[in-house]
Order: structure tokens, then sequence, then C-alpha cells
């Protein structure tokens, strides 16, 4: 008898184990449609994040092409008008220059001619005191 109340005891904790494994089974199954589930989750939230990105992408670059815009045609009127600046002050200075230069060569044409008209009052005394020295010499020597 001691072998049937053993065999008794084995097919109860066979059957405890069949039980407990049959529970384990439905909780493994259990997690598995959990992980299934999380991952439909994960690939929705994926799908969600990539459309939000790209749209945010789409729109910064939106803002950056309508900032760049604006300031190119902010730097080419800024250029414009200093063009304009330089322009306006390269027609002065030429102006000036030019007239400077003007008056310089009347300066120096009125120099020439004053250097020419010394030169003949230079050449006019220089005759007028040889002849004097000449009248010296031929009064000093009697010959007048």
């Amino acid at each position: 008898m001691a072998m049937a109340s053993e065999e008794a005891a084995m097919e109860a904790r066979i059957a405890r184990l069949e039980s407990d494994v049959g529970h384990i089974r439905s909780d493994i199954t259990d997690m598995k449609d959990d992980v299934r589930s999380l991952r439909d989750k994960m690939d929705a939230m994926n799908e969600k994040l990539s459309e939000t990105i790209q749209a945010s992408t789409l729109s910064v670059h939106a803002k950056i092409d309508a900032v760049s815009g604006g300031l190119t045609t902010k730097i080419d009127a800024v250029s414009i008008g200093l063009n304009a600046m330089i322009d306006a002050v390269s027609g002065n200075l030429n102006t000036k220059i030019d007239a400077v230069n003007n008056d310089l060569n009347a300066k120096i044409n009125a120099l020439k001619d004053s250097l020419a008209s010394a030169k003949v009052w230079a050449l006019v005394l220089y005759v007028a005191l040889a002849g004097s020295l000449f009248t010296t010499l031929a009064r000093g020597f009697g010959w007048v």
C-alpha cells in the first residue's frame, strides 16, 4: 500500500505541475499579446513622431528660406544705396581734383609767364650793365 499512496501522491503532484504549466502557458500567451500590443503602439508612435519631425523640418526650412529672402533683399537694397553714395562721393572728388588741377595749371602758367618776363628784364639789365661798363672803360681810357 505504501506504493499506492506514493503513486497517488506522485499523480497529485503531476496534476498540480500540469495545472501550473497550464497557468504558465496562459500567462506567457497574455505576455505575448501585451508585447504585440506594445510593439503596435511603438510603431504608431514612431510614425507619428516621424511625421511631426518631417512637418517641423519643412516648417523650419520654410522659415529659413523666408528669412534668407528678406535678408538678401535688404542686403541688396543697402548695396545699391552704398554704391550710389560711393558714386556720388567719387564724382565730387573728381570734380574737386579737376578744379585743383586747373587752378594749379593756371598758377604754373602764370609762373612761366612771370619767369619769361623776368628773363627779358634780366637780359635788358645785363645789356645795360655791359653798356655802362664799356662806357666807363671808354672814359677811363679816354676813348670818348
